[in-house]
């Protein structure tokens, strides 16, 4: 890192600056159009500002309620609350969207419905009751699709010997303007082989607060010993239309089932 940070890295970045800082200013002047190469350039610029900016403000948070003092099952060995709940987004809403659209490396939304008429987006979480910094709200016009999820990829840390006699746990806060049936499915993924586990999320969601747990045990997802490839979390919306659903905070970890 202190090469990044000494004198000649400095200048360097200096010096490129003030030579974009000119390029834009002869834009200005002229009325031509800017030349395609300079257009890629700039645009290959931007996204890797973007994806630093948003590390960094990632490394640089602290979490209101840090994981680490939470209160978790014995044997807890691995927490985790996604980014998106933690950092601002470069880019923080999907409007209109297709599916299998990302918000984030970490959020993909799926649905059906061929009008598009729905909205996900980064909110920021203002309630002193609010753990997590930012939450995902999910508005739903006109639905005519037949599913509706978003799907959460789960780092590869939480992959590290993950067996069947794990345990993992979602504790979630979620809101939702209407009653509506929430599901979450867990599916972890060995090769050509994916297991699901399907879980109702308690009652039907309504109100401003409603806390829920869930567990999903891997004793049942018949897992090789082979190391799993890919584990992921799609929330599942039944009967979105004309509603507003929030996830105002979600927090995974694994712990080993107790032993009789």
């Amino acid at each position: 890192m202190a090469r990044e940070t000494g004198w000649l890295a400095r200048r360097i970045r200096t010096a490129a600056a003030r030579q974009w800082n000119a390029i834009l200013s002869g834009s200005l002047r002229r009325s031509s159009a800017v030349p395609e190469g300079l257009r890629h350039e700039a645009r290959d610029l931007q996204q890797t500002l973007s994806r630093l900016l948003h590390l960094a403000d990632s490394r640089a948070s602290i979490s209101r309620n840090s994981l680490a003092r939470m209160h978790l099952p014995a044997g807890t060995d691995w927490r985790w609350r996604p980014q998106v709940l933690r950092v601002q987004s470069p880019d923080p809403a999907l409007v209109a969207p297709a599916t299998g659209k990302w918000l984030s490396d970490e959020v993909t939304l799926f649905h059906d419905c061929r009008e598009r008429a729905l909205i996900l987006r980064q909110v920021r979480n203002r309630k002193a009751t609010d753990l997590a910094d930012y939450g995902l709200q999910l508005e739903v016009m006109g639905f005519t699709g037949s599913f509706l999820s978003y799907s959460l990829t789960l780092p590869p840390e939480s992959l590290d010997q993950m067996a069947g006699h794990h345990i993992i746990r979602l504790e979630a806060t979620l809101q939702s303007e209407r009653a509506i049936t929430v599901y979450a499915r867990l599916n972890v993924q060995q090769g050509p082989n994916t297991e699901t586990i399907l879980r109702q999320m308690g009652d039907p969601i309504a109100g401003r607060h409603c806390h829920r747990i869930v567990e999903f045990d891997l004793g049942y997802a018949q897992l090789s010993p082979r190391t799993v490839d890919k584990a992921w979390l799609d929330v599942i919306f039944e009967a979105p239309q004309m509603n507003a659903v929030a996830l105002r905070d979600v927090i995974l970890s694994r712990h080993p089932r107790a032993q009789i």
